[in-house]
């Protein structure tokens, strides 16, 4: 177990600061391999799940759901956009998110998927799934079923039952 400070970058820092003089409520995100993470409660409550948590008066948040490497990978994205969106930024957070889904293998994007799912992240999960759209257009069905590990669209039941229908239709045409 160990115990990670989350540092922002100076431009957000002096955002921040130029905004409230006031200490910020730092929060402790502690993942499902017993890591902890401090993190400001301004940026952890862009999770809806984190925020509950908030309001019922936790101050260390247990995420039995999420990794270390994709609490990592969240708690980034989340220090991204915890700055408004302005004109000048918003081409730079743009940049962010295509470099942030760039070149992740599917079993990364499903496991960030899962968690922003499960931390309640719309911001996060829609730009996630719209990802994995992207890389599955055009792709066949069977490469498709390969990609998100599926078998077979049919259980052993239907699928005796589709191969004895269609065996019945073979014979009847004899």
């Amino acid at each position: 177990m160990g115990f990670f400070f989350l540092s922002i970058s100076p431009k957000i820092i002096h955002q921040s600061m130029a905004s409230t003089t006031a200490q910020k409520k730092m929060l402790i995100l502690k993942s499902s391999n017993g890591d902890e993470f401090e993190i400001e409660e301004s940026i952890a409550v862009q999770s809806i799940t984190i925020k509950n948590m908030v309001e019922d008066d936790y101050t260390i948040i247990p995420l039995p759901n999420v990794n270390t490497q994709t609490l990592i990978k969240i708690t980034e994205y989340m220090m991204k956009h915890a700055v408004e969106k302005t004109d000048t930024n918003e081409e730079e957070i743009e940049i962010f998110d295509k470099e942030f889904v760039n070149g992740k293998s599917y079993r990364v994007l499903f496991e960030l998927v899962s968690a922003a799912n499960y931390l309640d992240i719309k911001g996060l999960l829609d730009l996630l799934c719209q990802s994995i759209a992207d890389r599955i257009k055009n792709k066949s069905a069977n490469a498709v079923r390969k990609i998100f590990n599926i078998t077979s669209d049919y259980s052993t039941e239907e699928e005796e039952e589709k191969v004895r229908v269609e065996d019945e239709i073979d014979h009847s045409t004899d």
